[in-house]
């Protein structure tokens, strides 16, 4: 017989995965707290939840790592878990926060040190729905170092404009711990993302945002998959052809069509149907 401590190790991802959403799928309770902008589409809330188990069934967060959205009945709040790893959140962990990332109805609930990311990049970049950050690991020597990150192929088109490293001594000073714990941090980070995609962040890891929580999770996810492929190339000498300018924005545009289609088939693997 099992006993708790070895729950996790004899689970292993997809067990861990299974047991959140169908824990998610659990009738749900309770209505918006005082000075909530109001009860989030309950699709939004699923999407939201299924992002977190596709991020680490995908190999992109682990137990770190967050994702957020914006609310859909005020641009001035959004939505993310309570602290904890992605791969166990469900709907009733779902938290919802203004863009100073204060917690409307907190109740106790540890939240993300981090969630002054989300706060202030939702304040500088109207256009932008959703947010992912992570550690993912073929990411931060790019990070880490003054190779370039860029389009390998028409999948990462959106890299094409640049992937901008933060360096959170600027910012910072030369003692902090690397995260981003509070708004002048989270702030400066929003700065050097500027009009991208993505920006990485040097120690630490990178953040992805886009224009719905599936067109985030296929940046997040193929970010990483770019940056493992082009270690790939250097590692064979020469010098990697990359995408031009024009090409990466043409494949992002229709890639931007095609989310859907690798957003199901990470559900249902992440979901153990596939």
């Amino acid at each position: 017989m099992l006993c708790c401590c070895d729950v996790p190790h004899a689970l292993g991802r997809r067990g861990l995965l299974a047991m959140a959403i169908a824990a998610a799928a659990m009738p749900r309770h309770g209505n918006a707290a005082p000075g909530s902008a109001g009860a989030p589409d309950p699709a939004l809330i699923a999407d939201l939840v299924v992002a977190n188990h596709i991020l680490f069934d995908q190999g992109v967060v682990d137990g770190f790592g967050h994702v957020s959205v914006r609310h859909d009945k005020d641009p001035n709040r959004y939505l993310l878990a309570r602290s904890m790893a992605p791969a166990l959140v469900v709907a009733d962990d779902i938290m919802e926060f203004d863009l100073d990332s204060t917690p409307v109805d907190p109740r106790g609930r540890a939240v993300y040190l981090e969630r002054f990311i989300h706060g202030e990049i939702y304040k500088l970049r109207p256009d932008v729905v959703a947010i992912v950050h992570s550690h993912s690991p073929s990411v931060i020597p790019f990070a880490d170092s003054k190779i370039t990150l860029r389009p390998m192929n028409h999948i990462a088109g959106f890299l094409g404009t640049g992937a901008p490293v933060f360096d959170i001594r600027v910012a910072g000073g030369p003692a902090t711990d690397m995260l981003i714990r509070n708004n002048a941090l989270g702030k400066a980070l929003a700065a050097t993302l500027g009009p991208h995609p993505v920006t990485l962040m040097r120690g630490h890891g990178s953040v992805a945002v886009a224009q719905s929580i599936r067109h985030v999770v296929f940046r997040a996810v193929y970010t990483e998959v770019n940056a493992r492929v082009e270690a790939e190339a250097l590692a064979m000498g020469g010098k990697p052809e990359f995408l031009n300018a024009q090409e990466a924005a043409a494949a992002m545009k229709t890639n931007d069509g095609l989310v859907g289609r690798p957003w199901e088939l990470w559900k249902r693997h992440a979901e153990g149907k596939s």
